[in-house]
């Protein structure tokens, strides 16, 4: 799809951004060095549309980076990790103001750069602020349980959550703010000091946050990079001074970092990994309201989200009127632009359309078969969505987490199929089972909540809301994100202990009323 700049709203038509800066040891640099364009697959004037240009920064930048970082950690003694839990949340907090400043230009670089639409966009954008104001009050519920003392066999212990040290977080590029910061909020506000490269795609709208981040934390806690993976950070991990991996991607991307690093028994890893989420539909479940939540699964922001329905396994009994009218309202979804908040809009990677094509090829030379009539409709930056049925096990659609628009479909007759399926796959995210036989439904959901960490009822696979556990068995990840549990994979307990005695009551009673320990507190934060 063309467009021109006359075609465009004023509000959301764009200037190249010129992002030649970075922020290492609380300094916004000015980058000198050789810089690479960012371009939207979404074209003006017939051309991709120069959205700016970002650095393209050296190995010795990124080693500067971590020795910040390092230095403000300093071995768990520095001001950050040391510092009393509500100055930290007083600085995130004084983030999030400065933040929300910035939200109409980063809800219009999100549709750009990554082709989200506009009310998913702000969607990302709010969700974000709120995740951090979650965390805040999860961090003073968390901090409010280690007020005090335990006693057992005659120890009192202190018992807190400690940082771990210095974090490496890579973030994705379909949620390049929201998901990034669910890996850097957390990691930051437990004490930890970081090193932070955006992804290659929703890059440029982090530029507008740097001076906050700069304003907002003491020196060395937030570190920003920019550039290519290879440059960044694989020399970081080389050197074994990073504590915690935390990334969300590719699986293959994360056990190269893990192998680059010489102290693996070390190395903490916070991962969201591919995933290839199952949609399971028995014999007696509500069409209309089924096909509503698998269009929804399966091409919310065209696939591109690892909760994505990935592959529709549907009962035979059924499955002739389900590819029909599922294929029906495939075909009436909108395709056009981020600005129009069409449900489908192009697809940021310029070579996924060509992806596409590749897997439809492939299933159809093995016998799989174009349902929808507009399906692999191709244009320079989009594949019409493609309902392909019947899939089978020597199809690459049926074992590649395809992450774009094209939905296999598969026929079962027995249950143990899929079941056999999912036991078998890598990936063990989640899962959408429709239906309303609480008989069928019982031990199914007995089975499939040993197989995934999520098991949705009637309902699209998705990440929120952002309270709940987010995780994965198998290849599809390590640790657990939301608002709770990132705050524990982003430390340790760590506690004072102190045998039951008259000398040391006196001296831990002394030390309570002194306020000279951040750590031994008994303050009930508000």
């Amino acid at each position: 799809m063309n467009n021109t700049n006359s075609l465009i709203p004023k509000e959301f038509q764009i200037e190249p951004l010129t992002c030649d800066e970075y922020l290492v040891n609380g300094v916004i640099e000015k980058w000198k060095g050789e810089t690479s364009e960012v371009y939207s697959v979404i074209t003006t004037d017939g051309k991709p549309t120069l959205l700016g240009t970002i650095p393209d920064m050296e190995t010795d930048s990124a080693l500067n980076a971590l020795e910040a970082a390092k230095n403000a950690f300093n071995r768990g003694q520095g001001l950050w990790p040391t510092m009393k839990v509500g100055e930290r949340l007083k600085c995130m907090e004084t983030f999030v103001k400065k933040m929300k400043q910035h939200r109409e230009e980063i809800v219009k670089l999100l549709m750009w750069e990554i082709c989200k639409n506009k009310s998913d966009s702000y969607k990302e954008f709010d969700r974000t602020v709120d995740y951090i104001m979650d965390t805040i009050e999860a961090y003073k519920n968390l901090d409010r349980k280690g007020a005090k003392f335990d006693q057992q066999g005659g120890v009192y212990a202190h018992i807190r959550r400690g940082p771990l040290g210095v974090v490496l977080c890579l973030g994705p590029y379909n949620y390049p703010l929201n998901e990034t910061f669910c890996l850097l909020i957390p990691a930051v506000i437990m004490g930890n000091t970081t090193i932070f490269k955006p992804a290659k795609h929703g890059v440029l709208l982090i530029a507008p946050l740097l001076k906050a981040f700069q304003e907002s934390f003491p020196p060395g806690v937030v570190n920003i990079l920019f550039g290519r993976g290879r440059k960044i950070a694989s020399p970081i991990m080389k050197t074994g001074f990073i504590d915690v991996l935390a990334l969300i991607g590719h699986s293959s991307s994360a056990v190269s970092l893990q192998d680059q690093h010489p102290n693996k028994n070390r190395l903490r890893l916070v991962l969201g990994l591919e995933a290839k989420n199952p949609g399971i539909i028995l014999p007696d479940a509500d069409l209309d309201h089924t096909i509503k939540e698998c269009i929804s699964g399966t091409l919310s922001y065209n696939g591109q989200r690892c909760t994505a329905l990935k592959v529709l396994y549907v009962h035979e009994s059924i499955v002739d009127e389900f590819n029909r009218r599922f294929s029906n309202a495939v075909d009436q979804l909108k395709f056009g632009m981020p600005w129009d908040d069409s449900f489908l809009t192009p697809l940021p990677e310029p070579s996924k359309p060509g992806y596409i094509q590749e897997l439809i090829s492939d299933a159809r030379a093995k016998g799989a078969k174009i349902l929808n009539k507009r399906g692999g409709e191709l244009s320079e930056n989009y594949s019409f969505p493609a309902v392909m049925y019947p899939i089978t096990e020597d199809m690459n659609l049926y074992h590649e987490e395809q992450f774009g628009p094209v939905i296999p479909i598969i026929s079962y007759k027995e249950i143990d199929e899929p079941l056999d399926a999912m036991a078998a796959s890598e990936y063990g995210q989640q899962v959408s089972l429709f239906g309303r036989d609480v008989t069928k439904l019982a031990p199914l959901v007995d089975t499939l909540a040993n197989l995934v960490c999520r098991v949705n009822l009637n309902s699209a696979c998705q990440r929120g809301p952002d309270v709940y556990p987010f995780t994965g068995r198998k290849n599809s990840a390590v640790s657990t994100l939301s608002v709770y549990d990132a705050l524990r994979s982003f430390s340790i307990r760590t506690f004072l202990a102190s045998k039951d005695t008259p000398y040391n009551k006196e001296i831990l009673e002394r030390l309570l009323n002194s306020d000279k320990s951040n750590f031994v507190s008994t303050e009930y934060l508000l």
